[in-house]
């Protein structure tokens, strides 16, 4: 296999096992792509046992993938004239897709595969353009350059003590060791409190106002739920919709189609404190346990009472480590909080950052990495 091909047979292989019944998603094409570049690609067991790794989940899926390999790569019978109409079809095809369907979040998925498989350092041409302006292959990269960005809020310690170099010394520990030594203390074992990463809320505005920037935010949420440990979601109008099981869906199309579907004001009008209410009511209890960090996707253009808004934000605030509010107009031209619904939030609000760019989306992960322990 040349390095000069390597992409576009890559992308084959993966429409091939996709199609012999195998779940091969985005992000393993992308590592891939990536790990082949150290591997000798002369040699086929290299390449065999290198895309076997990163594609096969399932000790049941081998012989599955052995016979999609033989016959992908071992055809002799295969022509390149044959495989050259086969790619210039596929960039017909493509590039009428991408003609047809631009500013079309739904015309993406077309394309997708083809430019799922290029990483950050290509998607930097798009990263401050925003989502709002992309087209559909420029949607799609964007995408799946999300989908490879790992996600961890920072870690919270928790009441119990383990093993380590702590402060304090571990007394049942050393009183066990001592009947080694015929009672004898010579040790003194200590102990630390044990840390676990910090669960996260999401609550993401569905509204009209938020419709140019919906669907790509909920690409987000679907890799935040499927990379972090322990996420809450919801998605909000004029009322509140728990999405979170419907995201642990593997494939993001299908998650955020499922998605869509419990939601049923779409596109609605915005209460954002109507829409808090229910949640602290119904799902607080147990959504806000663990010192999470909440993360309020909204661009703040409220109707409902500001006076609600304000007490809900400010309950929420005092029952998270840290409430982070993502906002898509920041950066916008001419763009101030001025709006009754953001003037009554924000004193509440620990970080007010925008969420408009691929970079943004970035730096965010960034940000919530490096979360301190304290507020």
């Amino acid at each position: 296999m040349r390095q000069a091909n390597l992409l576009e047979k890559i992308l084959a292989f993966g429409r091939a096992l996709r199609a012999a019944g195998l779940d091969v998603h985005t992000g393993r094409v992308i590592d891939v792509v990536e790990a082949l570049q150290h591997v000798d690609l002369s040699s086929r067991d290299e390449v065999f046992h290198t895309c076997r790794t990163l594609l096969v989940h399932r000790h049941e899926d081998f012989p599955v993938y052995d016979r999609a390999f033989s016959e992908f790569f071992d055809q002799k019978a295969r022509s390149r004239r044959s495989a050259d109409e086969m790619q210039r079809a596929e960039a017909d095809r493509s590039a009428a897709s991408v003609s047809n369907g631009a500013g079309d979040p739904d015309a993406a998925q077309s394309v997708e595969g083809i430019v799922a498989v290029r990483t950050w350092s290509d998607a930097e041409t798009i990263a401050s353009k925003d989502f709002a302006s992309l087209t559909a292959g420029e949607l799609a990269l964007a995408r799946a350059a999300i989908a490879n960005l790992s996600w961890q809020a920072g870690v919270r310690r928790t009441r119990r003590w383990i093993p380590g170099r702590g402060p304090r010394i571990d007394l049942r520990r050393a009183l066990a060791k001592s009947l080694r030594t015929g009672g004898e203390i010579i040790q003194l074992p200590r102990r630390q409190r044990k840390v676990r990463l910090r669960p996260i809320v999401l609550l993401c505005d569905v509204s009209g106002s938020m419709e140019r920037y919906s669907r790509t935010l909920l690409h987000f949420a679907h890799t935040l739920a499927r990379t972090a440990r322990r996420v809450e979601a919801f998605l909000f109008s004029t009322r509140l919709t728990r999405i979170t099981m419907e995201l642990r869906t593997p494939k993001a199309d299908a998650a955020i189609a499922a998605a869509a579907r419990t939601v049923q004001d779409w596109s609605g009008g915005t209460r954002i404190g109507a829409a808090l209410r229910p949640f602290h009511q119904r799902w607080g209890g147990r959504a806000l346990t663990g010192g999470p960090v909440v993360l309020v996707i909204s661009d703040g253009w409220d109707r409902g009472e500001p006076r609600v808004l304000r007490e809900e934000i400010a309950r929420l605030h005092r029952s998270c480590h840290r409430l982070i509010w993502l906002n898509p107009l920041i950066g916008t031209l001419d763009f101030a909080p001025l709006t009754q619904g953001l003037q009554a939030a924000l004193p509440f609000v620990d970080d007010f950052l925008p969420v408009r760019t691929l970079r943004d989306v970035r730096d965010l992960a960034v940000h919530l990495s490096a979360l301190e322990r304290r507020r």
